[in-house]
Parts: structure tokens; C-alpha cells; sequence
């Protein structure tokens, strides 16, 4: 998923800040202007910015030493300075101080759009590398819950390829817990005392998918001011998950061939290669053979990550696990909410429901039911209305699958009042793939 970001246009031209707004918003990406130094002090205090555009000849301030006080305020922002032909100089100054790049004017907003989403990528892998040296074994990971034969041949499969390297292909609808699975494999495995990096790959851009993969050196392209490890060398002699396998961009699969094949990878830029001492677990929601037939998946690397196949089923083909899902639950989310109880009648609710949204939408319903149950008891009316028909929708049994997926995001949509940031969390999905099927079931 595209995790949103923010901008802070600083500069005096109140056609170009207009401009700025109009052209580079995105459902992703808030634009925000300050005419003045005093107006950008005063709005960094009070909000939170990923990426600054700043003009370095402002009326009441000196670009540099605002440039200083912003990355002083808040550390991992990234400037992008405005600047004048004449100003070259000043420029390569502020990048001495600390600024990600710089752009000329007059310039094309196509080119302002790109050091942006690079300097948002640089951000986000600043925090990411961050997060990664604190080890992710001290997180106690989830469980495999269920008694059920669709949970018992995962079981079996999982004691089987775990001691392997093989690449294992998790499949299953949205929120059935394939994360689940892949924490699961690496817990049994050979590597379990190193780390596992979990990476969702709807969460990439396009142009530093393969930078954040693999890594750069400085100067590989524009806006690389400093070589930058990536995910292969932070999942050395460990795992590495990458979730949404099929979001992956096309133009960096073959490369990831290349790893699965040889177990080497370079850095972009590099000439030497690394040694990949890696273990690669993948996951999707996507049916990968249709999209190789369609062009948007690289055909070898499906039959190469294919090799082992372990398929979660949905949730309404193993409701015998929903009572020891509950109670896992229950007791999992105690700690915050303190602890309940599920009458029998609620019981009853949530084993006659079809559960679209799985095992996520499960906990989603039980973590709201915590905090409306009544003297520690989770009763029906702690329940959402969709689970008190307590009926299957018979409409639904001739349906196909797109239809069901349409229905489903529809009321997903309708139950957020049309907040698409709120519905795509509830399905479990990027906001990247949600406005695709938006657009693809015509859902406008």
C-alpha cells in the first residue's frame, strides 16, 4: 500500500504554490503552502512533513538557515531546494547542508513530481532501516489457530518445507493470515535465530523498487546523494517475506529471477555481486498464472516461486476454527480492552456469517465487540448489523467471484461512508489496489 505522505510548498509565488497544490495532490500525497519563513515555522511546529520544497530567496528568511532549522525540527524530513539559474552556487551549498536535491527555475512539473516521490522513497527507507535494527524476533509473532483439516494439512506442509530452502508460495484471499504462515515457516526453520524482513510489495514505486530491494550505490541516479543498503542485505542468512508478490512491478522481476537462480544481487549502480544467503517466502492474493497469461507477471519467476505451494482457505470453508479463533482473540487483545466474554448468541452470529474479509475482519468485529461489550460480555448487539442476519446471503451462492469481490468492496465502502483509506484497511488491501478495483468494477 502507498502509505500517505505530506509536502510543504514553501515559497512566495502564490501562482506557483497554487499550481504546486492543483497539479501534484494525490489521494497519497497532501500538498501544503507557506508564503513566508514565518508561516513554514509555524505550521512545522504544529504538523508533521515528510518532504519540504523550499525557496531559497524568501522575503522574511534565508533559505539555508531555514533549511538547518527545518532538518533540526524534524530529522528525517527531506528539503528539495527552488532555485534560480543565478543560485546555482546556494544550491550546492544547501546540499552541503543537508538538502535531498535540488531543482532550477523555470522547471517541468513532471520533474518536481519525481525528486518528490524519490525523496518520499528516501524517507521511508531512512525509517524502515531504522525499524530493522531493532530485531523483529522480540515481537511475539501470531499464531496458527485452528483444529480444522484445512489448518492441519498447512501444519504438515509447513513442518516439511520449513527445514528447506526452498521458496514457498503462500496463497489465499485477503486476510485469511498468510502473514500468519510465513512467520510460521521461519519459526521452525534452519534461520530462525536471523532475522526476518517483512516487505509489502504494493508498498514499492515503481522507479526505487529495485533500489529498495537491492539497494544503491551513491550517484546511481538522481537524488542517490549517499549508497543506501537494501532489503537482501538486511535479510542476510534470514528470511525475507515479500507479501503482495504480485504488486511487484514487472520491469524489477527479472531481477529477482536472477537472485532465486544464481543467489546474487547487485546494488544499482554496482558492478560486483553479493552473495544472496537468503530465504524467500512470497505471498498473494492474485491469481499469478492468470496475470502471466495477461502480461503483468514475469512467467519463469511464477514457476520459480511456485515451486512449494501452500493455499490458506478462506475462513467460511473452516468455521470449525472460528470458537478457537475467538478465544485466541479474546484473549490476545485482553491486555488493551481488558477481559471478555462471547455470549452463545453472538457465538451463534459469527458461525452463520460468510466472513468476506476472513480472519482479519474476524478480529476487526471481536477487537469491537470488546469495547462495546456490557460487564465483560460480548452480546449480539456488540455486533456489526451485516452479523445479525446470522444467514448466509442465499443471493450470493450463484455468484461469481468478481461479483462477490464487487459486492463485497461495496459495502465495505458504504459501511465507511465512501472513506477509501478506512475501506481498504478493513479488506486488507493497498489503496493502490482498491482504486484499481474501484475503477475496474466501476464503483466510481
Amino acid at each position: 500500500m502507498n502509505n500517505p505522505y505530506s509536502v510543504l510548498v514553501v515559497d512566495d509565488e502564490q501562482s506557483l504554490s497554487k499550481l504546486f497544490k492543483k497539479e501534484l495532490s494525490t489521494p497519497d500525497r497532501f500538498i501544503h503552502t507557506a508564503g513566508s519563513g514565518k508561516q513554514a515555522r509555524e505550521m512545522l511546529r504544529k504538523q508533521q512533513f515528510d518532504v519540504v520544497v523550499l525557496d531559497l530567496r524568501l522575503p522574511d528568511a534565508d533559505g539555508l538557515e531555514l533549511l538547518v532549522e527545518f532538518r533540526r525540527l524534524i530529522p528525517d524530513v527531506e528539503v528539495i531546494i527552488l532555485t534560480g539559474h543565478g543560485n546555482i552556487d546556494s544550491a550546492v551549498e544547501a546540499m552541503k547542508h543537508g538538502a535531498y536535491d535540488y531543482i532550477t527555475k523555470p522547471f517541468k512539473l513532471d520533474q518536481v513530481e519525481i525528486v518528490v516521490e524519490r525523496a518520499w522513497q528516501r524517507v521511508c527507507m531512512g525509517r524502515e532501516n531504522r525499524s530493522l535494527k531493532h530485531s523483529q524476533m522480540s515481537v511475539q509473532p501470531p499464531s496458527l489457530v485452528g483444529l480444522s483439516q484445512g489448518v492441519k494439512q498447512i501444519r504438515f506442509l509447513i513442518d516439511k518445507v520449513a527445514p528447506t530452502d526452498v521458496p514457498v508460495l503462500i496463497t489465499g484471499e485477503s486476510g485469511v493470515g498468510k502473514d500468519v504462515v510465513a512467520h510460521a515457516l521461519h519459526s521452525v526453520s534452519k534461520r530462525n535465530t536471523k532475522p526476518l524482513i517483512i516487505k509489502n510489495c504494493a508498498t514499492l514505486q515503481k522507479e526505487l523498487a529495485r533500489s529498495e530491494l537491492f539497494g544503491h550505490l551513491r550517484g546511481a541516479f538522481t537524488g542517490a546523494t549517499e549508497s543506501q543498503e537494501g532489503l537482501m542485505t538486511f535479510a542476510h542468512q534470514g528470511t525475507l517475506f515479500l507479501d503482495e508478490i504480485g504488486e511487484l512491478p514487472i520491469e524489477v522481476q527479472g531481477s529477482l529471477l536472477r537472485v532465486i537462480e544464481s543467489k546474487s544481487y547487485r546494488r544499482v549502480g554496482e558492478k560486483d555481486e553479493r552473495r544472496a544467503d537468503i530465504r524467500l517466502l512470497f505471498a498473494t492474493n492474485r491469481n499469478l498464472q492468470a496475470e502471466v497469461e495477461a502480461g503483468r507477471f514475469h512467467e519463469a519467476l511464477f514457476h520459480r516461486i511456485n515451486v512449494f505451494n501452500i493455499h490458506i482457505p478462506p475462513l467460511c470453508e473452516r468455521k470449525e476454527d472460528i470458537p478457537l479463533l475467538v478465544e485466541y482473540f479474546l484473549s490476545r487483545l485482553a491486555t488493551g480492552q481488558g477481559a471478555c466474554t462471547m455470549t452463545e448468541g453472538a457465538m451463534r452470529c459469527l458461525l452463520n456469517y460468510s466472513w468476506p474479509g476472513n480472519i482479519r475482519e474476524l478480529r476487526n468485529v471481536i477487537e469491537r465487540g470488546m469495547i462495546l461489550a456490557e460487564n465483560g460480555l460480548i452480546t449480539e448487539h456488540a455486533l456489526p448489523r451485516e452479523l445479525l442476519d446470522k444467514r448466509v446471503p442465499e443471493s450470493q451462492s450463484g455468484l461469481t467471484l468478481d461479483s462477490m469481490e464487487r459486492t463485497h468492496i461495496e459495502r465495505v465502502l458504504q459501511l465507511h461512508s465512501g472513506n477509501r483509506s478506512l475501506a481498504a484497511q478493513t479488506l486488507g488491501i493497498s489503496r493502490k489496489t482498491l482504486y484499481r478495483k474501484i475503477s475496474e468494477y466501476n464503483l466510481m
